[in-house]
C-alpha cells in the first residue's frame, strides 16, 4: 500500500494506525471473534454499531483505535457482558514517546521526499540537542515521568536520524528569531543548540532561514506549518498548537500553506545570512 493509499483510500484507512499495537490486535481478534460467534458478517455488524464495514475491518486487524461509541455499541450487540469495555481501557497505541496526534504525521515524514518547516515557538525537533530536548519536555505540564520523558527523549532522538541517513531528502526549515532568543534551559545549553544547530544546517540539503525580529512582513502569521511531499507526488500539511495536531491533506488548503511557506522563504533571512546571525548570537552569550 503506497503513502496516499494509506491516508486517502476510504473511511477505513483514514483512521489507520501507522505503526499498530499488540493492544490493538488482540482487542482487535477478540471482537472478530465475538462477531464470527454470533454469525454475522461484517457489514451486518457495521449496521448494528453504525460503523461502516472498512471501519470494523480495520478494528479488527488491530489498524484502528476504536472510537467509545464502536465499543459501546458492540457491547450491546454481543450481551453487555463488559468484557470489551474493560479491555478497552487498557489499549494504546504504538511508537511510544509520541503524542497521539503526531504520529501519523512522523510515519509520513519518514517517507517524505521533502520537507519544510516553520516554527514560532520551540527549535523544530529534528534540530533540537539533547539537553535542549531535555529542557523542553522539563517544562511539561503536568510533568512527565522519568519513563515518559526518557521514551519521548528516545523517539525524538530516533526520529532525527532522517538528517543523517536520507542525505538526498531537502530539508528545509525556517525559524523565529526570537526562539533562538529563548535561554531555554540556560546558557549552557542555549550555547550548545547554537552549536548543534549551525552543524547540522550545514549538509547540502538542509536549509535553515531564520525570520528576524524587525522584519516588516510575515505570510505565517497564523502559526507554525510542516508541509511535505510524498513519493507519489501527493502533498501533506500539519498544524499544531495546545494539547492536539491536525495532519491537512485537502488540496487546496495544502496549496494555501504551501504559497504562505514560500513566500515567507523570501521574507526570512537567506541561509547565509542566517548563520552569520546564529554565531553572532552564540558570541553574545
Amino acid at each position: 500500500m503506497t503513502i496516499d493509499d494509506a491516508c486517502v483510500a476510504g473511511d477505513g484507512d483514514w483512521g489507520r494506525e501507522p505503526d499498530p499495537s499488540d493492544s490493538l490486535r488482540t482487542f482487535g481478534a477478540v471482537v472478530q471473534a465475538l462477531r464470527e460467534h454470533a454469525g454475522l458478517s461484517r457489514a451486518e455488524f457495521g449496521e448494528l454499531v453504525r460503523f461502516s464495514k472498512h471501519t470494523v475491518e480495520s478494528v479488527e486487524l488491530g489498524r484502528r483505535m476504536p472510537e467509545e461509541a464502536f465499543v459501546e455499541r458492540a457491547e450491546e450487540v454481543f450481551g453487555n457482558t463488559g468484557a470489551l469495555r474493560r479491555s478497552a481501557r487498557f489499549l494504546s497505541r504504538g511508537e511510544p514517546g509520541f503524542a497521539a496526534w503526531f504520529r501519523r504525521w512522523a510515519w509520513l515524514e519518514r517517507k517524505a521526499v521533502s520537507l519544510c518547516t516553520y516554527e514560532c515557538r520551540l527549535v523544530p525537533g529534528l534540530l533540537q540537542p539533547e539537553g535542549y530536548m531535555r529542557a523542553v519536555f522539563d517544562n511539561s505540564i503536568p510533568l512527565l515521568t522519568d519513563e515518559q520523558l526518557e521514551a519521548q527523549l528516545i523517539a525524538r532522538l530516533g526520529r532525527q536520524t532522517m538528517l543523517h541517513e536520507r542525505s538526498n531528502v531537502p530539508f528545509s526549515f525556517i525559524v523565529e528569531e526570537s526562539v533562538f532568543r529563548k535561554t531555554l534551559g540556560g546558557p549552557e545549553v542555549t550555547r550548545s543548540l547554537y552549536d548543534y544547530v549551525l552543524e547540522h544546517s550545514a549538509p547540502r540539503n538542509v536549509s535553515l532561514q531564520i525570520m528576524p525580529l524587525g522584519a516588516e512582513s510575515h505570510a505565517c502569521l497564523d502559526g507554525p506549518v510542516q508541509l511535505l511531499e510524498t513519493p507519489e507526488g501527493r502533498r501533506f500539511a500539519y498544524s499544531e498548537g495546545q494539547q492536539n495536531g491536525r495532519l491537512i491533506a485537502d488540496r487546496k488548503e495544502v496549496s494555501l500553506l504551501q504559497q504562505r511557506y514560500d513566500t515567507l522563504r523570501s521574507q526570512a533571512l537567506n541561509p547565509k545570512e542566517s548563520r552569520g546571525l546564529l554565531e553572532r548570537m552564540r558570541g553574545e552569550l
